[in-house]
């Protein structure tokens, strides 16, 4: 029987050249070898993505911290704003009552303001996602894609 090329077959890769250098032939590498490549590939791999997500994760994080900073900076003067906004409120009931009663009053309500708004904030907590690094773990599904597929052919 004499060796001929089925329809659709493929030569060898360009990567792996049956002929060396002034014609000599260069064998192909061997399983073990291929499995070391791709081993070495992989770890590369996976170190690519640690740092990315590192890098992406830095970058979040100083985003955040500044905006936490300027946010807190913001929320001081505020509570200065609304204490003597507070203030003008009892003096102004004071008019009409005793001003004991005028500051009991404006206390009950800041407390029933409080309560709404910590269980308010409480369920959005609940509900807030941990932050995650988006660009890595979508680089990576498709890193497992790329490698599922390849793996089928």
């Amino acid at each position: 029987m004499t060796d001929v090329p089925r329809a659709g077959a493929t030569a060898a890769p360009a990567a792996f050249p049956v002929t060396g250098t002034g014609g000599t032939a260069v064998p192909e590498p061997s399983t073990g070898e291929l499995v070391r490549q791709a081993a070495e590939q992989i770890s590369r791999l996976v170190r690519d993505e640690l740092a990315l997500a590192r890098v992406e994760m830095t970058e979040k994080g100083k985003r955040a911290g500044m905006g936490a900073g300027l946010l807190g900076g913001g929320g001081v003067v505020a509570l200065y704003g609304v204490a003597a906004l507070l203030t003008a409120v009892v003096l102004a009931l004071s008019e009409v009552m005793p001003a004991w009663l005028a500051a009991l009053i404006v206390a009950v309500v800041l407390f029933a303001v409080a309560g709404v708004l910590a269980v308010l904030g409480r369920k959005r907590v609940k509900q807030a996602t941990p932050p995650v690094p988006e660009e890595t773990v979508r680089s990576v599904k498709a890193d497992i894609d790329e490698v599922k597929e390849r793996a089928q052919r």
